[in-house]
């Protein structure tokens, strides 16, 4: 805005100014309501006189306010004012919570104008000295009314208001009835200004959704400090005052949490007596079945559409193949006619063959190179194919005895030469063959080493020895055998591996030839005892009688009871040896002696070959 000018002095503008444009104002609040007045009377009014109508129209509300007696506030006790029901002092209990503030101010001062102690005391009524007088129930009424804080924590603990909850038999009979005036009630304490209504059985699924998430999710202003029992004011000091506040709010976060708890049981038990909840669970019911129906009823569709194309590929196929045979068998017929002729044709040419050098004599001239020329010939007819023989016919026939006699001559040269390369071929091949297997052979059994038969019965021995589960088994069955094999030669963890592999795939039989050749050996070397052999020294694993000579193996049950007797007589016994023959039925004093010697030789040696490969391990 520009400021005005002084007299005397003279108005510049110093920039261009921009053109002015032209706006739609419209009217809004109060200028809008004076626009709708103007528009109504056809004559111009000013804000001000509105606000003068509305002045006298709130004045005629407060002339038309009715306000009822309350027969008991003379009686009411001063002291006990927080009890008393404030509306119901002034007169306002039709009105209660819904009473605004300028009705408030109208009720108290017409009780004023009534109950003040100076007009009751003109009056000639008797007067109460102090705050005893029941004047001072109306003013602690408007003191609580008046201040909209304190309003609101008297109407949270309202006395008039009913908390209480449907029981399940009425809510069952009539559930719309008996349910919407209680949440009609209770929705004054929602912080929301929308509050959804509780509807019919007309009611959508969304609008009855709506319904109960707004319940569920209820946000109450209601709180209960109108309740508290102690008042800070009164309190002496600061410790005093915070213990007051600390008791206060611990009882009206537990008024809260039942206050909610009782919210949350209404709505509850309404939930579950719905009328439109159960039908609309049917409802959701009937689809999911229906969908689950169109689903197993389209999948067998999709199936009876597969097994369709399936049955028809399978019949495409069938039919395919079946032509497919019938021309591989009409090929086959024709073929085999082919054949038929050729061999017809190859026959007739072998027997003109035949005849024409039987009418040659064969071209011999004695009987010995006849019958030699005849198997040549014959050769011929077997080796020969149809079109050689057809152009050897031929030639013969246009030939002298001479010329035809070259002819076969050449043809059996060729025909032997072709038989001799087929049998070096042949020669080859299955020396080929043979060479493989041996190396094959040689292979399996441990490469260059070769086994003799004391090597395999030592690896026989030792693999029964050291069972699988011995820590580094074959490393200490190799070691074992080389340091009791007397062949010399030094054998590692893969050549018994390849060896015992080996010896495992043959055939019993087998198996059963190189144990008796063994045993024919054993027996051979240990049939004659030398009479210098001292009976101390352990002796080979041969078990027998030193009485014939002969072989008596241990069985497992003299074995188990020679291990017993060991046990059940130790070192320091008497006459021990006496004792253990006579546990053991059959054996005498110097077999068990015997049989004990080369157990503890097997043990010994087994640990030797197991504590060689530990220190070579560690190494």
């Amino acid at each position: 805005m520009l400021k005005e000018a002084l007299e005397g002095q003279v108005t510049a503008v110093c920039n261009a100014i921009t053109a002015s444009v032209q706006f739609q104002v419209e009217p809004v609040g109060r200028w809008f309501e004076a626009f709708l007045k103007r528009r109504t009377r056809t004559v111009s009014a000013s804000f001000r006189e509105l606000e003068e109508e509305k002045e006298l129209s709130e004045e005629s509300e407060d002339e038309d306010l009715q306000l009822e007696e309350y027969p008991m506030l003379q009686t009411l006790d001063p002291k006990d004012w927080k009890n008393q029901d404030h509306y119901a002092v002034f007169g306002l209990g039709h009105l209660r919570y819904k009473a605004t503030q300028k009705q408030i101010k109208a009720a108290h001062k017409a009780m004023v104008l009534k109950h003040h102690p100076d007009k009751r005391k003109a009056a000639g009524e008797k007067i109460v000295e102090g705050d005893n007088d029941y004047f001072t129930c109306i003013t602690k009424a408007y003191e609580i009314l008046s201040d909209p804080v304190k309003r609101r924590a008297f109407d949270s603990v309202d006395p008039t208001f009913d908390n209480a909850i449907p029981s399940k038999s009425e809510g069952k009979e009539n559930f719309f009835k008996v349910y919407a005036p209680v949440f009609e009630r209770n929705a004054r304490w929602t912080n929301k200004k929308y509050v959804p209504n509780l509807g019919d059985m007309s009611a959508s699924f969304e609008e009855v959704d709506a319904f109960y998430s707004f319940w569920y999710n209820f946000d109450s202003w209601r709180e209960f400090s109108y309740l508290d029992e102690e008042e800070k004011e009164k309190a002496e000091c600061r410790d005093e005052r915070r213990w007051i506040e600390k008791q206060n709010r611990g009882a009206r976060a537990q008024r809260k949490k039942e206050e909610m708890n009782r919210i949350r049981t209404l709505v509850d038990t309404a939930y579950s007596f719905d009328p439109r909840i159960k039908k609309f669970k049917d409802d959701e019911k009937a689809r999911k079945e229906a969908e689950k129906k169109a689903k197993v009823d389209a999948k067998r569709k999709e199936q009876e559409e597969k097994e369709r194309a399936r049955q028809a590929e399978l019949e495409a196929a069938r039919l395919a193949k079946e032509k497919e045979e019938e021309e591989a068998k009409q090929v086959a017929m024709q073929a085999k006619k082919e054949k038929e002729i050729q061999k017809k044709a190859s026959k007739k040419e072998r027997q003109k063959l035949r005849t024409t050098c039987k009418n040659w004599n064969y071209f011999a001239d004695n009987e010995a190179e006849s019958v030699k020329m005849m198997e040549e010939v014959e050769k011929l007819c077997d080796r020969l194919e149809l079109l050689s023989m057809q152009s050897l016919n031929e030639v013969l026939a246009s030939s002298t005895k001479e010329e035809s006699k070259i002819a076969v001559e050449k043809m059996i040269q060729e025909v032997n030469a072709q038989l001799l390369k087929e049998k070096e071929e042949a020669e080859a091949r299955a020396r080929q063959s043979s060479k493989s297997s041996e190396q094959s052979s040689s292979g399996a059994g441990g490469g260059s080493k070769t086994w003799n038969e004391d090597d395999l019965q030592l690896l026989i021995k030792a693999v029964n020895l050291f069972p699988a589960g011995t820590n580094a088994r074959w490393e200490v069955i190799a070691n074992y055998m080389n340091l009791h094999s007397t062949s010399g030669i030094r054998r590692n963890a893969k050549d018994v591996i390849n060896k015992a592999k080996n010896l495992q795939k043959l055939d019993p039989i087998q198996k059963d030839e190189i144990n008796k050749k063994a045993f024919e050996k054993f027996k051979k070397e240990h049939s004659v005892v030398p009479p210098t052999v001292d009976n101390a020294v352990p002796s080979e694993r041969f078990e027998g009688s030193s009485a014939d000579g002969t072989a008596s193996p241990w069985t497992t049950e003299e074995q188990k009871l020679l291990e017993q007797a060991l046990k059940t007589f130790p070192v320091s016994t008497p006459e021990r040896w006496e004792k253990i023959a006579g546990v053991v039925p059959g054996r005498s004093k110097k077999d068990c002696m015997k049989r004990y010697k080369e157990l503890v030789e097997m043990v010994k040696a087994k640990k030797a070959a197991q504590e060689q490969v530990s220190t070579k391990s560690k190494k």
